[in-house]
């Protein structure tokens, strides 16, 4: 029987345990270092390892037979070539692939290098060369953060003098460390986002259900942005005509970018899309499962994971094609109170088995104490729902929601609505 190793602590590494756990070829699933919700899952034991040095002895030790990689900071530092220099089985792009997220400007001059249809932008490590651009560029404007910052180094922009002030907190003061050394300035576009998971083996690439997400705290998208407060699927929206307009202007010359940079991408690429009047643009790259994009979309996916997982790593993604319930899926995330700010931890939290009665209960922030669990991060719980359509999928997910009890507990009713 195979064994598993998923690195990662949050909802979306307890959905891929999840959903792994139902495949009868796998007989064990550690999760590295998981939480309070993959370590209740019958074939799965948390392990308390974050190094990758650590993760590649366990791997060697427990003769692992696959691992997947949820952390894109992980990635980033190169795991999966230690992995692959131990012939260590590991599913994720390797450290030159994953720039394509660690590295903004990397990323913006790959698509403009390839014809990937994207917003106009400008990149800076001066800060006063970029303060000098500010004066002239056009107003909405968007300051990215060039490195990882955990999906909060985006700030669009209204005026010239928040410009300079975002200038100066990310380039200057530092606010998200190193990532904002350096920045990418780019035109602000306006319709609405769509986020494509997808496989891809370096010679395919091969799309999931198209997925929408909600990224600020709060309702009627206002209020800072934050890793994600809820995720729908399929996306409501995206008509068949502007899907294959992503599809032939954005999915194409991208993976024809990965073949002429000889990237040898082997993983999932996550594909961020604006769809404006003008056609549809990309906004970034993941190199890895969306979160909260991946509770919604596995709970859909009636092809086994591993089965995708395996053909990427031998080179016949070609050959796969992937089942689909015909139904609606909708996750809502359950935060602490003042997140994505400063927050509180070690509030009990209750009533999470009343509300798998109705729905899948991911965690994402929460650990076990004793016989309680208690939150542990800023996004505590993912609650996902399937229905037969939309108006379905989120009255049972509210009706879970609602269900479980934890001090200070925050959450978007609008989620599918906006």
């Amino acid at each position: 029987m195979l064994k598993v190793l998923i690195i990662g602590s949050g909802g979306r590494e307890h959905a891929l345990a999840w959903k792994l756990g139902q495949d009868k070829r796998i007989g064990k699933i550690y999760v590295a270092p998981g939480n309070a919700g993959t370590e209740q899952l019958e074939k799965a034991e948390n392990v308390n390892l974050t190094t990758v040095a650590e993760l590649v002895k366990f791997a060697k030790d427990k003769e692992v037979g696959m691992t997947l990689v949820g952390s894109e900071a992980l990635l980033v530092e190169g795991i999966v070539d230690a992995f692959r220099a131990e012939r260590l089985n590991i599913f994720g792009p390797n450290k030159n692939a994953a720039r394509l997220e660690g590295s903004k400007k990397f990323a913006k001059e790959f698509m403009q290098k390839y014809g990937v249809r994207t917003a106009a932008f400008a990149s800076f490590d001066d800060a006063e060369k970029a303060l000098e651009y500010l004066k002239t560029c056009p107003y909405p404007t968007v300051i990215k953060a060039s490195g990882l910052a955990a999906g909060k180094g985006v700030v669009i922009c209204q005026n010239q003098t928040d410009a300079e002030k975002t200038v100066q907190a990310m380039m200057k003061e530092k606010i998200f460390g190193e990532a904002g050394a350096e920045i990418v300035i780019e035109e602000f576009l306006t319709g609405f986002e769509v986020s494509v998971l997808t496989f891809c083996d370096g010679k395919t690439i091969l799309p999931m259900k198209t997925a929408k997400d909600h990224k600020t705290i709060g309702e009627y998208n206002t209020g800072p942005n934050t890793g994600g407060m809820g995720s729908i699927c399929p996306h409501p929206t995206m008509t068949d005509e502007q899907y294959q307009d992503f599809l032939d202007n954005i999915s194409a010359p991208t993976l024809r970018g990965i073949q002429a940079e000889n990237l040898q991408f082997t993983g999932v690429i996550f594909f961020g899309l604006m769809v404006s009047e003008r056609g549809v643009y990309l906004l970034e790259y993941n190199a890895r499962f969306g979160d909260p994009e991946t509770q919604s979309v596995l709970a859909l996916l009636e092809t086994p994971l591993l089965t995708p997982i395996y053909a990427c790593l031998d080179g016949k993604l070609d050959t796969v094609k992937l089942e689909w319930k015909d139904e609606v899926a909708v996750c809502l995330v359950a935060a602490s109170a003042g997140y994505p700010g400063k927050f509180q931890k070690g509030i009990p939290i209750y009533k999470i088995e009343q509300a798998s009665f109705f729905s899948q209960v991911f965690i994402a922030g929460a650990q076990r104490q004793d016989d309680e669990i208690h939150t542990s991060g800023g996004r505590v719980l993912n609650v996902v729902a399937t229905g037969k359509d939309l108006a379905a999928a989120r009255k049972t997910a509210y009706h879970a929601i609602d269900l479980i009890e934890f001090e200070g507990k925050t959450f978007r009713r609008d989620i599918g609505e906006v």
